[in-house]
């Protein structure tokens, strides 16, 4: 189903519409981050530039580690969690200690392009525990002596350092990590990266008067949720949801994608802006063939209760 257009319903903004100062509390950053400060410095760096009161970021990379950093500011950091969600793409050199046949390398890739278990680097700041990953694409990108250049597809949280000492030690030869670049985070890739100069720059024109360039470079937080299967909700569920009231299908109007029970699904209101998201009950499509119940489980709420008039029965606690 199309997502609605921006004129449906009566209360709300359109994302797009909000005004610059509720553009940037509620705006995300695709940063192109550079070698050498650790992703906690950039994202302290971006608060500052566009006089933030919070700001983090969607994923670690290593000081070393530059490429796709998404950051969220203030209101926007209620929503960032959902980029563990979606998968993330690496370009990375392999650094092998010993000479291999291409067939071999080619075939260790393709045994690697699973779910593998990784335990967690010693520098990592998580648990070090072994738990389980999956590779969905490698891909040998070019081969010089013992160089490996290439492409990983995987899930959040798999470690490619890990992953490039494990295929040395699978192939015999020992091998690690040379240089790692992350090209793409769920739906935002290289194509949509800014520099700190840029942003910076963005931020000198607005303030000077002209708003467009830091328009173009702070994208509304609802970007966060694009890979999300969607459902609509009607104005008068919006408020019920932000206090927290499942999501009744008798409130929704209609729903973008298909997704099946436990899966996570964004609740947008007629605006197109980002409520919440919450876990499936039932199937998308006996949703669409049933008119009582519950649709979906609540996990998150981005919007703050009142945004919408209250137009819902405390008493029935539905959104409907």
């Amino acid at each position: 189903m199309q997502k609605p257009l921006a004129s449906g319903g009566k209360h709300g903004i359109a994302p797009e519409e909000r005004d610059i100062k509720e553009h940037l509390r509620k705006g995300i950053i695709v940063i192109d981050k550079p070698r050498g400060p650790t992703s906690h410095q950039v994202s302290a760096w971006v608060r500052n530039l566009v006089g933030a009161e919070k700001a983090g970021h969607g994923g670690t990379l290593d000081p070393n580690v530059s490429g796709v950093l998404v950051i969220a500011l203030d209101d926007a950091l209620k929503a960032l969690q959902v980029l563990l969600l979606d998968t993330k793409e690496y370009i990375t050199t392999l650094k092998l200690h010993g000479q291999v046949d291409r067939k071999e390398l080619e075939s260790v890739i393709k045994e690697f392009t699973s779910e593998i278990y990784q335990t967690p680097p010693v520098r990592a700041a998580v648990k070090r525990e072994r738990r389980a990953r999956t590779v969905h694409e490698m891909e040998i990108l070019d081969v010089v002596d013992r160089s490996v250049l290439f492409r990983a597809v995987c899930e959040s949280g798999t470690y490619i350092r890990t992953l490039c000492v494990d295929m040395g030690d699978v192939l015999g030869v020992g091998g690690h990590m040379f240089e790692l670049r992350r090209s793409r985070t769920a739906g935002f890739d290289e194509s949509q990266l800014v520099t700190l100069h840029e942003l910076k720059d963005a931020f000198v024109a607005y303030e000077e008067g002209d708003e467009k360039p830091l328009r173009k470079i702070v994208l509304p937080f609802e970007r966060l949720l694009d890979h999300l299967p969607k459902v609509y909700v009607k104005d008068s569920a919006v408020d019920a949801i932000c206090h927290g009231a499942d999501v009744a299908i008798p409130g929704i109007t209609r729903i973008d994608g298909v997704f099946e029970i436990g899966q996570m699904v964004a609740v947008m209101s007629q605006k197109g802006e980002g409520v919440a998201v919450g876990k499936a009950k039932m199937e998308s499509a006996k949703i669409l063939e049933t008119e009582k119940g519950s649709a979906l489980n609540l996990e998150r709420v981005f919007m703050a209760p009142g945004t919408y008039p209250q137009l819902w029965k405390k008493s029935r606690n539905l959104s409907v």
